[in-house]
Formats: structure tokens, C-alpha cells, sequence
């Protein structure tokens, strides 16, 4: 049975008053499936998807979902549909699930697929034992369908962060893990002359004892090895001996 979402105040924040600042270069921009009139604003909106969900300055290769971006492409797909598709992705489950508490996700997925911050810590809260009842899909399922998303954005426009004219983007102030794994993988990173490499080195060696087995001499046959029979001759090899030789 499901555990149902807990009751949080929703605070004031910046997103949820209108505004009256002139756009600038600070006004985050619009990218909408509607707009998109050839294959290179579609890529565009590709793009802009890539650096809201995955939140990634530079997106290597192997993290792009082909499969996701030849759909849209063809327009079979919504641009809705194709954010979930990246969230739900082993990619995204590795680089963001995989390496942050319940509390760091709900964060970070309020950031990037509703474009605003948690607004209380009990929100945080909230969110966080739905995670941990029903999955990481569900949870991505319920944002993106919640009616929050489908006034903000609908089912062609790219979430962005909304109203931002005082922070700094989140892609920014958010990284993809917090300090606490930060600190693991530094920790576990390899540092020259460190004296944890000795003992680990130390701990690593394997002794093995030598085993004494202790041999009976009852049965063994020693041969004689003395002589008997004597020269009749004597003699030496040093040269300058004094007895006379036969």
C-alpha cells in the first residue's frame, strides 16, 4: 500500500508571484516543439533538454538516448515524454540516483523537471518517503504529470528554471553530488606517499607459515661408506714432501 504524500506548505518563492523584470541574458530561454521549424532547432531543443535534465555542461556520447532523440525528431514522441524518457535512464539513475540520498533527489529533481527549488525542508521530506515507497519511476512519473508541470510547461516546452533574477542557475549551485560523496571519492582516490598505501600494502601480503613434518629414520637404510681396503702406496700430492715415495 502506498503511503500518501504528506502535507507540506508550499512557501513563497520567487517562481509563484508574477514578475516585472526587463529580460536579459539572465531570462532563462524558451525552447518549445512548436517553435521548432527544421532539424536544427529540434536539435537545439534536444540540447537544451540534455542541460536541463542531466545538468552537464559538456554531454559525452555515451549519455545520449538516441533512441529518445530519433522520436522526437520524428515527432512521435512529446517533449514531455522526452524528459521522462532521460530521467528514467540508466544514465541518469548512474550518474545522479546511484550517488545521493532521498533528500539530495527530491532536490534535485524539483530543480530540473519543475524548474524551482524544494520549497521547505518538509516538502524534502514528503517526497523523499515517496521515493522510497514507490521507486524512482513512479516518483519521476508523478512530477511529470502533476499539474504543476502541465501549467508550467505542457506537453512541448522544455523545463527551465523559472523567474531566475537572483540565483545563480542551478545547474551551478547544484552540482550532481554533494559534498559527502565528494569526500568518499576523494578518499578512496589513490594520493602518492600516502601512509594508507603502506598499510594497505601491508595488509594485502599473505604469509604463509612454514610447516614442519617430522621424518622417522627407522625404515631408512643408510649405505656404508667407508673403505676397506687401504692403498698399498702411500702417497701425497704436495710436491715438496719429504718422505721418500715406493
Amino acid at each position: 500500500m502506498t503511503i500518501p504524500l504528506l502535507a507540506y506548505p508550499p512557501s513563497s518563492q520567487n517562481q509563484r508571484v508574477a514578475g516585472y523584470e526587463v529580460p536579459s541574458d539572465e531570462t532563462p530561454r524558451r525552447y518549445s516543439l512548436e517553435d521548432a521549424t527544421d532539424q536544427s532547432t529540434i536539435n537545439e531543443l534536444i540540447w537544451a533538454a540534455y542541460r536541463q535534465v542531466f545538468s552537464e555542461h559538456v554531454l559525452l556520447q555515451s549519455s545520449r538516448q538516441l533512441h529518445l532523440e530519433s522520436q522526437l525528431s520524428n515527432r512521435t514522441i512529446s517533449v514531455r515524454d522526452f524528459i521522462r524518457g532521460l530521467a528514467k535512464s540508466d544514465v541518469f539513475r548512474k550518474l545522479v540516483v546511484e550517488t545521493n540520498s532521498n533528500y539530495r533527489i527530491v532536490e534535485l529533481a524539483l530543480k530540473r523537471l519543475l524548474g524551482r527549488a524544494p520549497y521547505n525542508k518538509d516538502e524534502e521530506l514528503a517526497w523523499s518517503i515517496r521515493i522510497a515507497t514507490d521507486g524512482w519511476q513512479r516518483f519521476v512519473d508523478t512530477l511529470i504529470d502533476s499539474d504543476e508541470y502541465t501549467q508550467n510547461f505542457g506537453d512541448n516546452t522544455v523545463p527551465y528554471q523559472r523567474r531566475r533574477y537572483k540565483d545563480r542557475p542551478f545547474n551551478l549551485v547544484t552540482p550532481r553530488y554533494s559534498d559527502y560523496w565528494r569526500d568518499k571519492l576523494e578518499s578512496s582516490r589513490y594520493k602518492w606517499g600516502d601512509i594508507r598505501n603502506f598499510l594497505d600494502m601491508a595488509r594485502s601480503v599473505t604469509i604463509t607459515p612454514v610447516q614442519f613434518r617430522a621424518v622417522s629414520t627407522a625404515n631408512v637404510s643408510i649405505p656404508d661408506t667407508t673403505r676397506s681396503d687401504r692403498p698399498a702406496v702411500p702417497a701425497s700430492i704436495n710436491p715438496t714432501a719429504t718422505f721418500p715415495l715406493r
